[in-house]
């Protein structure tokens, strides 16, 4: 059986939990208490170099690390990947839009609302990433009004990848109103089979409000 290692806080292992849950495959989870030090030991570290979650083990004992990585793998010969080859790099361009411009951004700026660290930020640093979010937003928001999803008129892991983070954009203390398109998009996603509905906030977890070792 599949074995994933995860931490329920982050989005990033929620896009993982996601598309195991529109596939039905079973799956045995591994938690891994990142703000106790738990990516940095070394058997992990041999599983996911920059001891980050998500990461899967296979039953063979291959392990693969990086969300979006892992969503490629499991996504292979399925309907949320397409087969043609220029379709298939769509979903890529926007599985790497998703890692530079909104994960880096939105997803900074969510965790560190959601577990007091903003603080300790400095003005100039909030401000880079507020801007850089909204210019995110606003790429997505001209795309989406061209198309139902975002690599094309299909629902693909490109469209879970960037849900993970850009959906909780107001929990990053950012307004969704001007971008109806993207709040439609959302509405989209939300309605696929089998969605997963359940995310956890950093507040199930006393210590995520320190720093990563």
């Amino acid at each position: 059986m599949l074995t994933l290692f995860d931490y329920l806080p982050s989005q990033n292992a929620w896009k993982v939990r996601l598309l195991l849950n529109h596939l039905g495959r079973a799956y045995r989870t591994v938690p891994i208490s990142i703000f106790e030090g738990g990516g940095e030991s070394a058997a992990f570290r041999r599983i996911s170099p920059t001891g980050t979650v998500p990461a899967i083990q296979l039953d063979d004992g291959r392990v693969l690390a990086e969300s979006n990585a892992i969503l490629a793998y499991l996504a292979d010969g399925t309907p949320y990947l397409p087969s043609d080859p220029f379709d298939r790099a769509k979903v890529q361009q926007w599985l790497h839009f998703e890692q530079e411009r909104v994960e880096s951004v939105i997803g900074s700026l969510r965790h560190w609302t959601m577990t007091g660290k903003l603080a300790r930020r400095s003005a100039e640093m909030i401000e880079a990433k507020h801007s850089a979010a909204v210019r995110s937003l606003g790429i997505l928001e001209n795309e989406l009004s061209t198309r139902l999803f975002i690599a094309g008129d299909c629902y693909s892991i490109a469209d879970m990848a960037l849900f993970a983070y850009a959906s909780r954009a107001e929990e990053a203390g950012l307004s969704l109103v001007a971008y109806p398109n993207f709040r439609a998009w959302i509405a989209r996603v939300e309605a696929q089979p089998g969605f997963l509905a359940t995310m956890h906030p950093y507040a199930i977890d006393p210590h995520s409000s320190r720093e990563l070792p």
